[in-house]
């Protein structure tokens, strides 16, 4: 996978538990990127080697530096090391970019509206798409639907007004907040979640639903209510896009997965690593102190993918299986051994 080392040029306080760091392009190896796009980062951290893909919150073409924006997670070891160790002019190595939750004008013809809907961080790519659309002479116009607890905890708010004043019949935007008294001065802002009936409503001011895409970034309850809701509007699957941050898993489907014994070669090493019941192939091999190759681990990118040599492998919490796989390759962050004698390639 090839990588790259950039310099931070800036850091950017957004709101109190999240930063954006602002990143000069090399002069020699420039980033090429898609709106929506992620980026992920490289760190050793008390000697283990940690990478966090984090998503473009600058746009290709408009802003001066690559930009990725990181809310600080309790107990998060990479979220928390960003925040309070990196610092103007750090090096950090970074990965190419990776991800198909992307806006570009060749995808859909000029009348289709976008509509962007995001809670908390989830913000962060949908900003990336926005900035990027709104700033095509015949570009589409742009919804945005964000939810927060209230204005305080609303990141890139400054930067949303900015884009309204800047692009006022083109650029629309809806707040949902969690812990806030409405102003009924102030329509644009609604109390409580985005469920299937704020949907509905909101849908109702978009005009020509039919000539909607839906790009969706945040909670697993988020994606379910906007999508079972578009559902019902009769939106077309193939115009509905989400992110996942996350592999859902049933535990049903965990049920006879036991603790197995797997092997892993990497670099022309064998290692042996126990994978606890629950835990997949990757992680297994990451708390072994290995250094695999990996991104997303959510099944998305396939920089995981290892080649099974021995056993039986069951894959968890993906609906489809990446076509670039062949018959005997795996997403091993999506992957449980079923026996005792696994071997995998990587």
């Amino acid at each position: 996978m090839l990588t790259y080392t950039l310099r931070v040029a800036e850091i950017r306080q957004e709101t109190e538990d999240t930063i954006t760091l602002c990143f000069k392009q090399s002069g020699l190896k420039k980033i090429k990127y898609l709106p929506g796009q992620y980026l992920t980062l490289i760190f050793r951290i008390n000697g283990r080697r940690f990478l966090r893909p984090y998503s473009f919150s600058s746009a290709p073409g408009i802003d001066q530096y690559l930009e990725v924006t990181i809310k600080r997670i309790m107990g998060g070891v990479v979220s928390n090391h960003i925040h309070d160790q990196v610092k103007v002019d750090d090096l950090i190595e970074v990965m190419q970019p990776l991800g198909d939750f992307t806006y570009t004008e060749l995808q859909f013809s000029a009348d289709k509206q976008i509509v962007l809907w995001g809670v908390g961080s989830g913000i962060t790519p949908l900003m990336s798409i926005a900035k990027y659309a709104l700033s095509l002479p015949n570009g589409p116009r742009v919804s945005l639907i964000y939810g927060n607890k209230n204005f305080e905890s609303c990141i890139f708010l400054d930067l949303i007004h900015k884009l309204k004043d800047q692009y006022k019949s083109k650029f629309s935007v809806w707040h949902f907040h969690t812990r806030l008294k409405i102003d009924e001065e102030n329509p644009s802002v609604i109390q409580g979640r985005i469920d299937q009936s704020k949907v509905h409503a909101v849908m109702n001011k978009i005009d020509d639903h039919a000539n909607t895409i839906h790009y969706i970034c945040g909670p697993v309850g988020l994606k379910e209510s906007v999508k079972e809701a578009l559902k019902g509007l009769s939106i077309s699957a193939e115009c509905i896009f989400s992110e996942d941050f996350e592999i859902v898993k049933n535990p049903k489907d965990f049920e006879g997965i036991m603790t197995q014994v797997a092997k892993i070669i990497s670099n022309n090493q064998e290692t042996f690593v126990e994978v606890v019941s629950g835990k997949s192939i990757l992680e297994a091999g990451l708390d072994a102190q290995l250094e695999l190759p990996y991104s997303c681990q959510t099944g998305n990118c396939s920089v995981c993918k290892g080649k099974l040599l021995t056993g039986k492998l069951k894959i968890i919490g993906i609906e489809k299986i990446s076509h670039e796989l062949k018959p005997d390759e795996y997403l091993l962050c999506c992957s449980y051994p079923l026996t005792n004698d696994v071997s995998v390639l990587v």
